[in-house]
């Protein structure tokens, strides 16, 4: 297809594409977000790339889902509307781990709220209403990782695959802009959606009564719906047998059949070359929010001048998704291409020198390989610091660096997005060294996320050994190069494997090694990751074997051990050290962690084995 010029922001209106020379659009792109031309925004990349391939798009961005005159603002689409929620899932986005309703949206202008509960099933309804013969595709992250049967921590249940509820033709999971780009494509030569099945990235359903006659040999049949919803057995197996399918070059077509459709996931998409995903920072965003909106945007401030350095993450943390959405294998940019993409930022009017953050998942994965990638990631083991395979060699980080903070008009260089400490050690770059000198603002993220062995296990992180090196390292290099600086460390309270104990283990360790912080978090159960499948089952999906799962008032009191040093909190922590039978931990003395008073005691209650 032959490329258009793009825009200077993508239209919002019927009038704004008429301005372009446009009477009908080919895509149509509906989001739970603010429209930002941004590349870290779902609906700002997608249309740039789709846009640079030869296709007409717009945006409807916040639509009011009550109100069909919303979904109706540019028409109907040549060839697809695409769908999401936005950028983050729409429950998580719009609920507080302890359920209770946020009271602001920071992916709209001044916060406001509205964007509705499953958003994307909300959205692909009123568009399907509207428009039932326009093909309508699902993507983002609330698509993606709701794409099997999956557990709903807001619903307390098993709810159905997002492709059950939803009236969608096809769902792209993960980066969406190869599949995209080749559904476009077929659309465009004629081909129904009906009949575009095969599109690595890609989700599609198929009728009860088609799957009943045909042959199942080439797919990995999981446990159905009716069998994880009821049982929770069923439920652990059916999230291993995908978790093992989530490889590009490996992976296989897994079906789950559902009680008025089969779900059938085809392969992950092929990871993009450094020369594919160069061209696509490569492209020409304002990093601007689209003219129309008055009001600051909260989510824009920490990343507007921040730069991508990759895709991927081979850490696969249980509680993290990445492994069903970006994969493992890492997919980094051009030193080049990050260069030029600072000098742009060097020209926007109201940069000030400050870059926010370079980095992706994990800050400091860029440039690392495994020669096993080309061929897919190992199924038997996970990508580990210690892997003899793995080449974690900073180098190209630190060349990144210096060559941006070099720049003309750039100030200061920062490292935002979080380091994982286990992989700077042994590293002869002198990474750390040139963080610590240049690029710390005070604080360094880290996150161990705890220091209990079982925990961090079961959490698939390093032990605390690991944080004590990194620690000694950090501090011992920071005073070296005459810089006060410290670590700002993220901790997880209430993660399945983890008991009252292991907690009370943990505010000993915050408070002898001066960590405590007010930035923690309570474990929320996220659709498609392995901590959730604990969580719902009680049981680890890989070996079976049971585990403990924190809920209730113990999940409450679990959190109030992170922050004992609140006022607020001082009954839930009475309570926590006395289930433990650590009150040695309250009183007067230099490693108590609250101070003796008259309270009642507390009843006993069966959280663990003692």
């Amino acid at each position: 297809m032959e490329k258009r010029k793009q825009p200077s922001i993508l239209p919002m209106t019927l009038k704004e594409a008429e301005k372009l020379g446009l009477d009908e659009l080919d895509v149509i792109l509906v989001s739970g977000d603010a429209y930002i031309d941004h590349p870290a925004f779902g609906a700002g990349i997608l249309g740039r790339v789709l846009w640079d391939a030869g296709y007409s798009v717009g945006i409807i961005a916040r639509p009011n889902w009550r109100k069909a005159d919303d979904f109706k603002v540019l028409g109907a689409p040549k060839l697809f509307f695409g769908v999401t929620s936005g950028n983050v899932d729409s429950m998580v986005n719009n609920y507080t781990p302890n359920l209770k309703r946020r009271s602001s949206d920071v992916y709209s202008p001044g916060g406001e709220l509205k964007r509705p509960d499953r958003a994307a099933t909300v959205y692909a309804n009123q568009v399907h209403s509207i428009f039932p013969k326009v093909p309508l595709i699902l993507g983002g992250i609330e698509g993606s990782l709701r794409r099997f049967a999956h557990y709903d921590y807001w619903a307390n249940s098993v709810r159905r695959s997002i492709l059950a509820d939803a009236p969608t033709d096809l769902l792209v999971f993960g980066m969406g802009e190869r599949p995209i780009l080749e559904v476009a494509g077929r659309l465009e030569n004629g081909e129904k959606i009906g009949e575009i099945s095969d599109i690595h990235g890609t989700v599609i359903k198929m009728e009860v009564k088609a799957w009943k006659s045909s042959s199942h040999e080439e797919y990995l049949v999981i446990p159905c719906f009716d069998e994880v919803s009821t049982d929770k057995r069923k439920y652990a197996e059916a999230f291993a047998l995908h978790y093992a399918e989530q490889d590009p070059f490996t992976g296989r077509i897994v079906a789950q059949p559902h009680p008025k459709t089969v779900v059938i996931q085809n392969p992950p998409a092929l990871p993009l070359s450094t020369e594919e995903l160069d061209h696509i920072y490569d492209l020409p965003y304002t990093r601007k929010p689209h003219p129309c909106y008055k009001e600051h945007i909260p989510a824009l401030e920490p990343v507007k001048f921040s730069i991508t350095s990759h895709r991927g993450c081979f850490g696969s943390c249980a509680f993290c998704a990445l492994t069903h959405h970006q994969g493992r294998i890492v997919q980094s940019r051009s030193i080049e291409s990050l260069v030029r993409e600072a000098k742009r930022l060097t020209e926007v009017p109201d940069f000030k020198g400050i870059i926010q953050d370079i980095g992706g998942p994990t800050a400091n994965m860029f440039g690392m390989s495994c020669p096993n990638w080309k061929h897919g990631a190992c199924r038997d083991r996970l990508c580990t610091a210690d892997c003899p395979s793995l080449n974690r060699d900073h180098s190209r980080l630190v060349e990144v660096l210096r060559r941006i903070r070099a720049l003309p008009g750039v100030r200061r260089v920062f490292i935002g997005s979080g380091v994982r400490h286990d992989l700077v050690l042994g590293d002869a770059s002198g990474y750390l060294e040139e963080l610590c000198a240049s690029h710390v603002s005070g604080h360094l993220k880290i996150a161990p996320e705890h220091v209990s062995r079982s925990v961090t296990e079961h959490m698939r992180k390093p032990p605390v050994e690991v944080l004590d090196v990194f620690r000694e390292e950090f501090y011992a290099i920071s005073k070296k190069v005459g810089k006060e600086q410290y670590l700002l460390p993220y901790f997880i309270s209430g993660h399945p494997g983890c008991t009252v104990k292991d907690m009370v283990h943990l505010a000993e360790y915050i408070r002898d090694h001066r960590m405590y912080t007010e930035q923690v978090q309570d474990f929320t159960p996220t659709p498609m990751t392995v901590s959730t499948a604990m969580y719902y089952t009680g049981l680890d999906p890989f070996t079976l074997e049971p585990v403990h799962v924190p809920k209730g008032q113990e999940k409450k009191i679990q959190r109030a051990l992170l922050q004992y040093k609140d006022p607020k909190n001082r009954d839930l922590v009475y309570e926590g050290l006395v289930i433990a039978g650590r009150e040695d931990l309250i009183g007067d003395c230099d490693k108590c962690l609250i101070l003796a008073g008259r309270r009642k005691q507390p009843r006993q209650r069966k959280y663990e084995k003692r």
